[in-house]
C-alpha cells in the first residue's frame, strides 16, 4: 500500500511548475497506516502553552520538535482547538519539524491586547494574525496546514503571502471566498447544511450559542464526523478552549460577515478585495478529504484548477470525518511531510 501511495504522489508532484493536476488521486491511507484514535480518544496532551504578543493578540500556542527544524504551522477550525493536532505534532517533531500550533483568536489562551480592538472574525484578519505570529517568532516560511477555519486561513496565507508558505496542506481544499459569493443562494439541501450560519445571523442564535456553547459544539462534532466515536474526555479537553471570553463574539461575527450582515475592519479591505478575486495558489499543495465528512465541503473537482503548482488530492477512507487531523493523524502528518518534501 505505501509503495502505491508513493508512486501516486510522484505522479502528481512530478508535474512541471505552473501546471495543474487535473486528475484526482483517491488514496486509502487510514487503514493502511493504522490511524488512531478511531474510537474513544487519545489521552495525549501538550506541554505548557507558550504566550507571545503578536499583532493585536497575545497568542497562546503549543510547540514541539527541535527549535532549528523546518517549521510546520498547524491551524485548527471551529468549534475545535489545538488538540486536533495532539497526535500529529509528535509525528512531525520526530521527523525533525519545529511544530507551532496556535489558538486562533477567540480560542484558548489567545487574548486581544486592547479592549477596543473589534472582535473581528473575518478571514483576512485571521490570516494576518498568523503572519504577525510568524514575524514575532522570526519564522521566514513554513509548511502551513489546517482544517475548517484553519484550512481557509492556510489557503489565504498561501495565496497572499506565497513567500511565507513553503507548502500547503488543506482539508477540504480551496476555501477562499467572499461576501459576494456568500450571498449567492444554494440549492435547498446545501443550504440545510449551513443551518448554524443562519442561526448565528439572529440575536436568538447569538444568545443560544452563548448559553449552550459546549452542547452546540458537541452537536457540530457529531454531525461533522458521524463515525468518529470520541469520548467525553476528548471533547472536554478541546471544549475548554471555547470558554475564551471572545469566542462567541468571534464566531458570530465570522458567520455574519460571510452573509454580509456584519462589517469587517477597513485595514483588511485590500486583502479581502484580493481574496474576492479567487487568487490561484502556486505553492506545493496537498488537499485532503475524509470519506465521512458530514460538514459542508466542496467537491475536489470544483477546486483542482485553483492550484497552479505541484498538487495532489487525497481521499482518506475508513469513516474519517471533518476533523481529519484528529481522526487520522498519521495521514495528516504524512501529507505535511510529503507536501514539503518535493
Amino acid at each position: 500500500m505505501i509503495e502505491i501511495i508513493d508512486q501516486h504522489r510522484r505522479t502528481f508532484f512530478g508535474l512541471a511548475a505552473g501546471t495543474v493536476a487535473v486528475g484526482l488521486g483517491v488514496i486509502d491511507l487510514a487503514r493502511a497506516e493504522t490511524d488512531a484514535p478511531r474510537s474513544s480518544g487519545s489521552t495525549a496532551s501538550f506541554g505548557p502553552i507558550k504566550q507571545i504578543d503578536a499583532g493585536v493578540l497575545n497568542v497562546g500556542y503549543a510547540e514541539a520538535g527541535p527549535s532549528n527544524g523546518p517549521v510546520a504551522i498547524l491551524l485548527h477550525g471551529w468549534p475545535y482547538d489545538i488538540h486536533a493536532f495532539v497526535d500529529v505534532a509528535p509525528i512531525l517533531a520526530k521527523a525533525g519539524y519545529r511544530v507551532i500550533i496556535p489558538h486562533l483568536r477567540g480560542y484558548g489562551t489567545t487574548q486581544f491586547l486592547a479592549s477596543e480592538t473589534p472582535r473581528n472574525g473575518e478571514p483576512a484578519a485571521m490570516a494576518a494574525d498568523i503572519i504577525a505570529l510568524m514575524d514575532k517568532l522570526d519564522i521566514k516560511n513554513a509548511v502551513v496546514a489546517g482544517f475548517d477555519w484553519g484550512a481557509r486561513t492556510a489557503d489565504i496565507i498561501a495565496a497572499l503571502w506565497p513567500e511565507r508558505c513553503r507548502a500547503l496542506v488543506s482539508v477540504s481544499g480551496y476555501l477562499i471566498s467572499s461576501q459576494a459569493a456568500g450571498n449567492v443562494p444554494l440549492p435547498p439541501q446545501a443550504e440545510l447544511q449551513w443551518w448554524y450560519q443562519f442561526y448565528f445571523a439572529t440575536e436568538r442564535g447569538r444568545a443560544g450559542y452563548e448559553k449552550y456553547t459546549h452542547d452546540f459544539a458537541k452537536l457540530i462534532w457529531k454531525l461533522a464526523s458521524p463515525q468518529w466515536k470520541f469520548d467525553d474526555a476528548t471533547f472536554a479537553r478541546s471544549a475548554a478552549s471555547l470558554d475564551n471570553k471572545d469566542h462567541v463574539a468571534i464566531t458570530v461575527h465570522n458567520y455574519r460577515w460571510r452573509l454580509g450582515l456584519a462589517q469587517g475592519e477597513a485595514k483588511y479591505d485590500e486583502l479581502e478585495r484580493k481574496l474576492a478575486a479567487g487568487p490561484v495558489i502556486s505553492v506545493p499543495t496537498i488537499t485532503m478529504e475524509g470519506d465521512a465528512n458530514g460538514a459542508p465541503h466542496p467537491e475536489p473537482s470544483a477546486y483542482a484548477k485553483k492550484f497552479s503548482g505541484r498538487y495532489e488530492f487525497r481521499l482518506i477512507t475508513g469513516g474519517i470525518g471533518h476533523n481529519l487531523p484528529q481522526e487520522a493523524p498519521q495521514a495528516f502528518a504524512k501529507a505535511v511531510i510529503d507536501a514539503d518534501g518535493t
